[in-house]
C-alpha cells in the first residue's frame, strides 16, 4: 500500500511539474509575442567610385536567404535619393551608402545572428566574392551598425500596404532626431507615443517603425521611417502635418520643449531584392 502511495505521489508531482512548465512556456511565448521588437540598422559606406556589385550580390544571395532561413522576415535594403522638395523631384544619390534594416524579436536573435551568420557554410558559398574580396579593392569603406528598441506605442513594425504590394514608385523617409540630453530624448519618444504617431497614421504618412537607439554612433537619438507609394504622395502628406491642430497643440506643450537638437532626414528607396 505504501509503495502504491509513493508511486501515486511521484506521478502526481511529475504531472504537476509538467503542467506548470507548460504553463510557464506558454506565458513566456505570449510575453515574447507581445513584446517590443529590436531593429538592427546597418549602413554600408562604399568607396567613392567603387562597384556596389559584390555587396549587392552578397545581400541578395547570401544574407537575406540566411536570415529568412532563421525566421527573420521583412528585411529592408535601401539606397538614398537626392530630393528637391519644392520641385517634387528626385534622383539616385551618387555613391549612396546601402542601408540594411533587420528586425529581431529578441536581443538574443540580434547577438547570435550578427556573430554567427558569416560562419555559415551556405553564406560563405553564396557570398564568396564579397567575403573573400581582395584588400586592394574592398567592397566598402566601413560598416556602421545601430541597435534600436521599438517604441511602446508601436512595438512591432507596420509594413504599409504599398510596400507589401511592392509598388514600384514607393519611397521611405528615414529620420533621426538627436537630443542634447538623455532625458530630452526620452521626452521626444513620449511625444510620439502620446499622439504624434497617431497623427501621422491619420494623415496617411504610413509610419513603419520607431526605434530608441541603444547602441551605435550619435547617441542619444531616435529613428523612424515613414513613407508613401510615391514621392509626390509622401511629400503631400507631410505638408498636412505641420498645420494639423493636434500637432500645433502638442508642439507648444512645455514638457516637449527643446527635446530635439538635430533632425536628419534621408529619402531611401528599396532595392529590387529588398523584402520591404
Amino acid at each position: 500500500m505504501k509503495l502504491r502511495r509513493r508511486e501515486f505521489l511521484k506521478t502526481s508531482l511529475a504531472a504537476s511539474a509538467t503542467a506548470a512548465l507548460g504553463s510557464n512556456l506558454h506565458a513566456a511565448s505570449k510575453s515574447s509575442a507581445a513584446g517590443r521588437e529590436y531593429y538592427e540598422l546597418r549602413c554600408y559606406r562604399l568607396k567613392p567610385g567603387g562597384s556596389p556589385a559584390p555587396l549587392n550580390s552578397y545581400l541578395e544571395k547570401a544574407l537575406l536567404p540566411a536570415l529568412d532561413k532563421r525566421g527573420i522576415k521583412n528585411v529592408g535594403v535601401f539606397t538614398e535619393l537626392e530630393v528637391e522638395k519644392k520641385a517634387g523631384t528626385s534622383k539616385p544619390m551618387a555613391n549612396s551608402p546601402v542601408w540594411v534594416l533587420i528586425p529581431h524579436t529578441t536581443l538574443d536573435s540580434f547577438a547570435t545572428t550578427a556573430a554567427e551568420l558569416n560562419q555559415d557554410p551556405a553564406v560563405q558559398k553564396a557570398g564568396g566574392e564579397y567575403l573573400r574580396i581582395p584588400k586592394s579593392s574592398p567592397a566598402f569603406e566601413r560598416v556602421d551598425t545601430w541597435l534600436y528598441r521599438a517604441f511602446k506605442g508601436m512595438p512591432k513594425m507596420e509594413i504599409p500596404a504599398f510596400s507589401k504590394s511592392k509598388t514600384s514608385g514607393r519611397v521611405f523617409e528615414m529620420r533621426d532626431y538627436e537630443s542634447h540630453s538623455e532625458l530630452a530624448a526620452l521626452s521626444k519618444m513620449t511625444m510620439f507615443d502620446e499622439g504624434e504617431t497617431e497623427i501621422m497614421r491619420d494623415l496617411g504618412m504610413s509610419p513603419m517603425l520607431f526605434g530608441q537607439s541603444l547602441a551605435g554612433p550619435n547617441l542619444p537619438h531616435l529613428r523612424y521611417f515613414t513613407g508613401g507609394p510615391s514621392l509626390e504622395a509622401h511629400l503631400a502628406n507631410w505638408k498636412k502635418f505641420g498645420p494639423d491642430p493636434r500637432w500645433q497643440k502638442m508642439s507648444k506643450m512645455e514638457k516637449y520643449k527643446d527635446t530635439t537638437s538635430k533632425n536628419t532626414a534621408r529619402f531611401v528607396v528599396p532595392t529590387a531584392y529588398s523584402t520591404i
